[in-house]
């Protein structure tokens, strides 16, 4: 699908008179009549074409004086691919500012870490998204608070500052302008039957179909660190480290969303917490286009067709994810988790968790950084690797973040010591997002080539995989689930 799919006009025309739900997210209907918007699969009956006019964002639509449409809400979309798929600056500045940068640290602190200025910064997302970066956060601490207001019973003020806003006259302003209703309305409105439990959150992950939850949920639950990570009665639990404390999700597939539980110590951090897991399910993807582009190999068709909709597992902590890659080198899946676990039960912060078995949050950086090197059980060179790199974490040489630039972050990481290929492309395809990693010296893609007739050595088959592109990180994980064989040993 092409960048700036709200130009094309006939197509936006086609998709909405066809309710079709897979462009939610990509653009938004405005009503020039009603001075709605809404999402392309709004169940009303769609306006005349002379009527409709197409917007990139949410917040250019409420830029333009629209209102949000009460039947489809639109604010609760499912976020564009674009800002998955994409490593230039727009999609960079849209990643952060889904992270809550620009509540935290503002425009400037935005643009320092993208290294621009907020000039360049407001300029490029006006001319992409028909909005700035402040307006594009106002959108996302509506769509918090709407969220805060119908899922818990605080007090409209505690909301207002746990959403983002800086008074409580904003946070009354901007509601009614944004959903044409009162914070009080919008309580109101909210199904008599709901279940509202002090101190969580219950809420809905929307995401495009198909989804294959055994691929995304096995993988995640099969490589869960205990303590940090658990699979509990059809769910995947977690603690979260974030920007202003610590939280614990369950996240629980549904045939049409994700069920999500979250706890949070404290309430500033929910958009935070639902970007992170939104990345870590990676429930933004478009698995239409990309089957469809791997669909026209023949060799993967069949693969496709079988379980389609799989994604891609991330996580929802870079530098977690980066040390547990070093820990996994040349050893078992039950070793490195083994390993994990001792980090986290000596070096974690301890978290109370009454509902499960998550003692801890994963160790920060700064953390295992003071640790003394003898102290630490494994191999003299991976014991190099691992200190380099969460030293290099630690003191900010190396950032790896939603805001990372995939090319000078592959090249710094292929520069440390005892980092090869695998390693990188393993942290590039799921701490990076790259949805075009490949792992051509993997174990278990390696047979899986060899089992389906494709070339088994890495440059051939790096040759035979340019077909899929931009999508094979996906194409892996079609691959890997026609491997029967446990993986013991990962490469370096």
């Amino acid at each position: 699908m092409q960048n700036g799919m709200h130009t094309d006009t006939e197509r936006c025309v086609r998709a909405v008179q066809s309710k079709d739900a897979r462009f939610d997210g990509w653009f938004f209907t405005a009503v020039l009549t009603t001075r709605i918007y809404c999402r392309p699969s709004c169940p009303v009956v769609p306006p005349k074409p002379e009527n409709m006019t197409f917007y990139p964002s949410a917040a250019a639509c409420q830029q333009a004086g629209f209102r949000a449409c009460k039947r489809c809400r639109p604010d609760t979309s499912p976020g564009s691919p674009e800002w998955n798929q994409r490593a230039d600056l727009v999609a960079r500045a849209m990643r952060l500012i889904a992270d809550g940068t620009v509540d935290r640290e503002g425009v400037p602190g935005l643009a320092s870490r993208l290294g621009y200025s907020t000039r360049q910064i407001e300029r490029q997302l006006l001319a992409e998204l028909g909005a700035g970066p402040l307006a594009l956060a106002r959108a996302q601490r509506a769509q918090t608070a709407r969220l805060l207001i119908e899922t818990t019973a605080l007090p409209m003020a505690e909301i207002a500052f746990a959403a983002g806003f800086s008074s409580i006259r904003t946070f009354n302003d901007t509601v009614r302008e944004v959903f044409a209703l009162t914070p009080s309305e919008l309580r109101n409105r909210r199904p008599r039957t709901t279940v509202l439990t002090p101190g969580t959150l219950t809420l809905r992950l929307p995401f495009r179909a198909p989804l294959n939850p055994d691929n995304l949920f096995g993988h995640l639950a099969a490589t869960a660190v205990p303590g940090v990570e658990e699979w509990l009665a059809g769910a995947y639990r977690r603690t979260l480290r974030l920007p202003y404390g610590h939280g614990i999700v369950s996240l629980t597939p549904r045939s049409d969303h994700i069920a999500c539980r979250l706890t949070l110590s404290d309430l500033r951090d929910l958009p935070v917490a639902i970007s992170r897991c939104r990345r870590m399910l990676d429930l933004d993807a478009d698995p239409v286009a990309v089957d469809d582009q791997l669909r026209t190999d023949p060799v993967l068709a069949p693969l496709v067709d079988k379980a389609p909709g799989r994604r891609v597992p991330r996580t929802v902590d870079e530098a977690e994810f980066a040390v547990r890659a070093v820990l996994g080198q040349q050893v078992s899946t039950a070793a490195a988790r083994t390993h994990a676990a001792r980090l986290v039960t000596t070096h974690g912060e301890p978290v109370d968790d009454p509902e499960g078995g998550l003692t801890h949050l994963f160790p920060s950086p700064e953390s295992l950084a003071a640790l003394a090197p003898e102290s630490l059980a494994m191999p003299q060179t991976r014991r190099t690797t691992f200190t380099t790199l969460i030293t290099q974490l630690a003191d900010g040489t190396l950032h790896l973040g939603v805001e990372s630039d995939w090319t000078k972050t592959r090249a710094q990481l292929l520069a440390l010591p005892g980092f090869g290929p695998w390693t990188v492309d393993v942290i590039a395809m799921r701490a990076l997002g790259d949805p075009d990693a490949f792992l051509p010296t993997d174990l278990g893609i390696r047979r899986a080539a060899q089992e389906l007739g494709l070339p088994s050595t890495p440059a051939a088959l790096t040759a035979r995989a340019a077909a899929w592109r931009p999508w094979r990180a996906y194409a892996v994980q079609y691959l890997w689930a026609t491997d029967t064989h446990p993986i013991n040993f990962l490469p370096v």
